[in-house]
């Protein structure tokens, strides 16, 4: 079963991940972000990996800043924040990447990267 990457064409980090992913061979399925978000139990699965909220959500996003969440995501409770983002691709950190039980979240170091796909 190929990785899912979740990403958005307009983004530089997904296509900064992509371009990773293709240097190094790896064959993957890209789903839209936007028009196919994370399912809520991928999601929930990857909240249990990461441990906090907010490492799912794209904070610098424009719907982030739009749904005021900078001061609204503290209230919100797993499930809200779960629904919210399983219905708002654009909320999601992305590229978001689903494999084997497992989630990448962000591209910020390789080496993570190296390391999830070994």
């Amino acid at each position: 079963m190929k990785p899912i990457v979740y990403a958005y064409s307009g983004c530089g980090t997904c296509q900064s991940a992509l371009k990773w992913l293709a240097s190094n061979q790896l064959e993957v399925e890209i789903k839209p972000i936007r028009e196919t978000p994370p399912s809520k139990r991928e999601l929930a699965e990857a909240l249990a990996q990461y441990g906090a909220l907010k490492a799912l959500f794209n904070t610098s996003g424009g719907d982030y800043k739009e749904l005021g969440l900078k001061d609204k995501l503290a209230d919100l409770t797993e499930a809200q924040a779960l629904d919210l983002l399983a219905s708002r691709g654009n909320l999601v950190k992305r590229p978001f990447v689903s494999w084997k039980g497992r989630y990448l979240i962000g591209f910020k170091d390789p080496t993570l990267w190296e390391a999830f796909f070994q």
